[in-house]
């Protein structure tokens, strides 16, 4: 005698009411209990009884957004179904997806017709329903470490199904982060562009999650039909409209890899399976940018061993190759070309026990807005490893915040002058020498190509003119303006004379701007050899230009701009200079260093204030 239930959605907002079916294999009457109970809290909510086929939970108003569990019970038989109370209104910045799509597509895995699983079974189904028992949460709940973290860590967070997400540009608007947690394999083309959109328009999502977008799915039925055919030849809508075939996001004829949502893919990951499965538990991660904001804390260095265990079964991962001894993600495989990985777990010894790959952790920035990856199933079920702790910490605290400002992009170094030439970042260290490195997020080593010249400021004009051509520009500690073209090795020429006690040089539409120590401003024309004295007043330290805007860091450690005119005017307030004492700009980001604290860059853009 076995009693069965589901409820008629995945999800339902406070306030409102879920209906569940129930039936039992034999004849015997549907007469029982109902316990509900709190997942994330670990708690029982309430106890009530049922009678019939068919019962109606009234949710409470004040009932908090959760992950709720509804045992029933008739004599000694048992059904659990999993559902999520909706917060009616964000009382939250996080809003935490749970994978009840990736729940039902493993529900009655390998039983023939019942399941989409597995793969290469000609006995899977195309078609499985949500209205039936089952689509919990697998034996392995990959979710539930973290479900049962966050309230004890301090987080109050609100939950969706991630059902949710198909429909949920709205829903999302209220919040500043999407956390994706566990083993978050099925989405919808509907819950892919919401995603992404929300994350352009400048929420930020977290993913703790691997195998994370694996397969396109459809829904029929309202919504209570999950389609997926695993296979284009079979899927009628691959000749209807392509793009939504039910097979691997980046398979044809769909050609959207995952990665542009993740910065990685399981293509590039690893798995071991069946009684390989334990193996996981012997694997970490490698430390590759201790410097980043995600390790503030943890107190890891470059190279450092951290989380046993948080690899989990499957990973994700993207393309990358070793660059001096740093991760750099090629992008041959749809990664973002700012995706910075910071750790990374070699795990191609995996191939004989399912498939072989790699692990990296990483960030990088959608539009306006930021996605981490964690890129591993098991990351919420390490929580206890302290250092697995610290950077959920770092990650829910920074992207459920305001926007952030500077972000480090190289370890600590010694620059007394900063420029970007031909996408390269240019810096004469302390030593007096020239170094060179590309323009990146990701902690790339500088290299040294030649003699400073004596140079203590340096400029890069936009674009060529007759007068100007791109190159590097610099004030020189004995007051000449001296030109180098760019490039490993070439002579640095004396143009001219400087002003005395240069500290900042920028170029703007074919003018040289100069900042000296005593706080002037000074302007060089190109068609003259005359420095003319701006702005007597003007405090500044370092100064670049971009766009056709002045940029200064001045007293107070502030960074403020004007308009590039020849006449006194109005230094406007912007942000932070976070300590740093040289300046430059490039695509969109002013570049800062000081001495011996790390590289780092930011948009120019107002710092965010409590009101």
């Amino acid at each position: 005698m076995t009693v069965y239930a589901y409820a008629e959605a995945t999800s339902c907002v406070q306030g409102g009411a879920l209906r569940f079916h129930l039936a039992r294999a034999s004849r015997a009457p549907l007469h029982g209990s109902v316990l509900l109970e709190d997942v994330s809290a670990d708690r029982a909510v309430s106890e009530e009884e049922f009678d019939g086929p068919l019962w109606t939970f009234d949710v409470p108003a004040d009932l908090p957004s959760s992950l709720y569990r509804a045992v029933f019970t008739a004599d000694d038989d048992a059904s659990e179904v999993y559902f999520v109370v909706r917060a009616a209104r964000p009382r939250s910045p996080i809003l935490l997806s749970i994978p009840f799509p990736t729940w039902q597509a493993y529900n009655r895995a390998g039983i023939p017709g019942e399941s989409v699983y597995w793969t290469e079974q000609a006995t899977r189904a195309s078609r499985v329903a949500f209205d039936r028992p089952g689509g919990g949460p697998p034996p392995e709940r990959w979710e539930e470490g973290m479900l049962r973290w966050l309230g004890p860590a301090g987080y109050e967070v609100d939950y969706c199904s991630g059902l949710d997400l198909h429909d949920g540009a709205a829903l999302l608007s209220g919040y500043r982060l999407l956390v994706v947690n566990g083993h978050d394999e099925y989405w919808t083309a509907g819950m892919r562009d919401n995603v992404e959109e929300f994350v352009r328009r400048g929420g930020n999502l977290a993913v703790f999650s691997g195998n994370t977008c694996w397969w396109q799915f459809r829904l029929e039925d309202d919504g209570r039909t999950m389609v997926c055919y695993r296979d284009a030849v079979t899927d009628p809508m691959a000749t209807v409209e392509p793009g939504l075939t039910t097979v691997e996001w980046s398979s044809a004829p769909v050609n959207r890899p995952e990665n542009s949502l993740t910065g990685v893919s399981f293509r590039r990951g690893a798995g071991t399976w069946g009684p390989y499965m334990q193996l996981m538990h012997e694997e970490s991660y490698t430390t590759r940018f201790p410097e980043h904001w995600v390790f503030d804390g943890t107190g890891l260095g470059e190279g450092d061993k951290f989380g046993q265990g948080c690899i989990g079964y499957e990973t994700d991962a993207c393309d990358f190759v070793e660059v001096d001894g740093v991760p750099v993600a090629t992008g041959r495989d749809g990664t973002p070309p700012s995706f910075v990985i910071l750790a990374t777990a070699d795990l191609r010894h995996w191939h004989r026990y399912g498939q072989g790959g790699m692990a990296t952790m990483g960030v990088f920035g959608l539009g306006a807005g930021t996605v981490f990856t964690a890129s591993t199933v098991n990351w919420g079920n390490t929580l206890r490893d302290p250092a697995v702790d610290r950077i959920t910490r770092n990650v829910l605290d920074r992207l459920s915040g305001p926007p952030a400002g500077w972000e480090v992009i190289g370890p600590a170094g010694s620059f007394r002058a900063l420029t970007v030439c031909d996408s390269q970042l240019y810096g004469v260290g302390a030593d007096g020498s020239l170094y060179r490195r590309d323009v990146s997020g990701q902690n790339l080593r500088w290299h040294r190509i030649d003699s400073g010249g004596g140079v203590v400021a340096m400029a890069t004009p936009r674009e060529a003119s007759t007068t100007r051509p791109i190159g590097l520009y610099g004030l020189t500690g004995d007051d000449r303006l001296v030109y180098r073209d760019p490039g490993l090795q070439a002579p640095w020429t004396v143009l001219g004379e400087a002003p005395s006690g240069g500290v900042g040089l920028a170029l703007v539409d074919g003018d040289l701007w100069a900042a000296t120590a005593d706080g002037g401003l000074w302007r060089l024309p190109p068609e003259t050899a005359e420095w003319t004295l701006v702005d007597g007043e003007a405090g500044a330290i370092a100064l670049t230009a971009m766009n056709g805007r002045l940029y200064a860091v001045c007293s107070g450690d502030r960074v403020r701009t004007r308009l590039p005119v020849a006449a006194a005017a109005e230094w406007g307030d912007l942000c932070s200079a976070a300590g740093c004492t040289v300046l430059t700009a490039h695509a969109g980001r002013l570049i800062g260093a000081t001495a011996d604290r790390p590289l780092r860059w930011r948009a120019p853009v107002p710092d965010h204030r409590a009101r």
